[in-house]
């Protein structure tokens, strides 16, 4: 049984972090709109009623399918280090907070060419739900005050950020109208003026104004050339599927390196939630993510050998380093020949979209640009200021990314859609739901809602609903089982399914999030 009920609909689905983001999305498909005008209106509903998981000021990475063609696409919208930023500027560290830890923002210019290409319903209108709540205001949620209180020392170190979160200079409770009307002006500017007034326009102006006065380093030239891009989308072959996933410089590969590496172990066979199962996917999750730091960076300033990491050959060799009966305590790359929010659209057309926006930390850097309401990534910190590293610092570079989306296909048709916010854990998280769904034939209620673990430098951080047994024989193999609670790992899923047979839409939302699912 589940916690929740899996929501079975024809004519579209919706699976988003939260309610009042789902029924926007829901209503414009409802009101004949498609997939991307869905979630256009979500992906801005969301700035304003998440602003501590994703904002204006944030990146986002994009994955659809297009059944009309049936090619799967992908859009990245990372931006770029200002042109100011070298490592002199850093001798102490890339700060966690502050505008100079933002690199240039690239959400803003998806939906620019997304609106572009698949729209069908002008921007204007599809912003008119986010509009609203920002100028006439929504009640806040448990899970947005429990945040707002937790960070409200950090929030309370940035003036202007606390103005034009909270008006009324009061912290949220749950129920309180909460109103944003500098972000609502931004909103309107972009509804009317288009996606380009944020890097041209006046919205440009009052962040470069902004940026002069609080030292930030974003001048007219970095925000000049709005940094989304369409690519071709990495692809895997698992067990008949095709997994798509995003390219670098998202670290979208480890997710499909890791399904390369157990596609060769018989998980089915071993079971769900078995030790087996647990301790291979812990396992590949080590290689994969060595080849990370050995390999990752901006494929414009340094050579990614995505081909050779991702091939079956490559895979079958690294295989040959996991020990079915011990936990690797120490792995290396092989040898080559933290917030964020995720939804998920399926429309009456069979067209899907997997879209991850975010500001990196809860509230990104913590500063909003005076007079925009507009909250500011702190990507920044993503890059490495060690000189050999591939992710090193550079002007104009985009640092690797934890931001990554997936879809799969089955003969050319759409099978499953969906992803998690979590920074390093989202590629864990995504391959988990996948083995979950195609290994073991959950359906995605049941793939979201199943214990999950995470590992992480202390250690194997698993919910303590596995079995006990399964825990007693992973710390027997060497793991460092650090018990979460129940619903404790830090993933929020979300995932729509497409029955093979009939095409009925299945979706499913992650209860460890305020996340809600809906169809019609």
């Amino acid at each position: 049984m589940t916690y929740r009920g899996v929501v079975v609909a024809r004519n579209g689905a919706v699976a988003t972090s939260q309610p009042l983001a789902t029924a926007v999305g829901l209503h414009i498909l409802q009101e004949g709109g498609n997939f991307v005008d869905a979630a256009l209106g979500i992906s801005a509903t969301l700035a304003v009623v998440e602003p501590y998981n994703s904002h204006l000021g944030g990146d986002a990475f994009i994955i659809l399918y297009d059944a009309s063609t049936r090619k799967v696409h992908a859009l990245n919208a990372s931006g770029p280090a200002p042109l100011a930023a070298t490592p002199d500027r850093f001798r102490d560290g890339i700060p966690l907070r502050g505008i100079a830890s933002a690199s240039v923002p690239g959400l803003v210019s998806a939906w620019a060419l997304l609106h572009e290409r698949y729209a069908t319903r002008e921007l204007s209108d599809l912003l008119q739900p986010a509009i609203r709540y920002a100028q006439q205001g929504f009640p806040a949620g448990y899970r947005y005050s429990q945040v707002f209180h937790a960070h409200a020392d950090v929030l309370k170190a940035f003036p202007i950020t606390w103005r034009e979160l909270l008006p009324d200079g009061e912290l949220p409770y749950p129920g309180k109208m909460v109103t944003q009307p500098q972000l609502g002006w931004s909103l309107s500017r972009i509804a009317t003026a288009g996606p380009l007034d944020f890097y041209r326009g006046a919205i440009a102006e009052r962040i470069v104004r902004h940026c002069q006065h609080h030292g930030g380093l974003f001048t007219e030239s970095d925000l000049a050339q709005p940094p989304a891009e369409w690519l071709e989308p990495l692809c895997v072959q698992y067990r008949g599927y095709t997994l798509y996933a995003q390219p670098p410089v998202s670290q979208g590969h480890i997710l499909a390196q890791m399904m390369n590496l157990l596609e060769g172990y018989d998980l089915r066979q071993m079971g769900a939630l078995s030790a087996d199962v647990i301790h291979l996917q812990v396992e590949a999750k080590k290689l994969a993510f060595a080849d990370r730091q050995a390999y990752l960076g901006d494929p414009r300033f340094v050579r990614v050998p995505m081909d050779r990491l991702l091939s079956k050959e490559y895979a079958e060799r690294r295989r040959g380093q996991i020990d079915i009966h011990h936990a690797a305590q120490e792995v290396t790359a092989g040898e080559i020949e933290h917030d964020t929010t995720y939804f998920c659209v399926v429309d009456r057309y069979g067209n899907a979209i997997s879209f991850i926006q975010s500001v990196f930390h809860s509230f990104g850097c913590a500063e909003v640009a005076e007079g925009t309401g507009i909250l500011f990534n702190n990507r920044m910190t993503g890059f490495s200021l060690d000189p050999n590293s591939p992710n090193v610092l550079q002007p104009g570079k985009r640092t690797a990314h934890t931001l990554n989306a997936w879809l799969v296909t089955r003969d050319g048709e759409l099978a499953f859609v969906g992803g998690t916010p979590g920074g390093d854990v989202q590629v864990q998280s995504n391959t988990q739901i996948l083995c979950n769904l195609i290994d073991f034939g959950m359906n995605p209620q049941e793939a979201v809602e199943a214990p999950r673990w995470q590992h992480d430098s202390e250690g194997l951080k698993i919910e303590r609903r596995v079995p006990a047994e399964t825990l007693q024989e992973l710390e027997r193999r060497g793991h460092c089982v650090i018990l979460l609670p129940d619903w404790g790992q830090s993933g929020a899923v979300q995932v729509i399914a497409v029955h093979p047979e009939s095409r009925a839409l299945l979706a499913g939302s992650d209860p460890r999030c305020d996340g809600h699912a809906a169809g019609w």
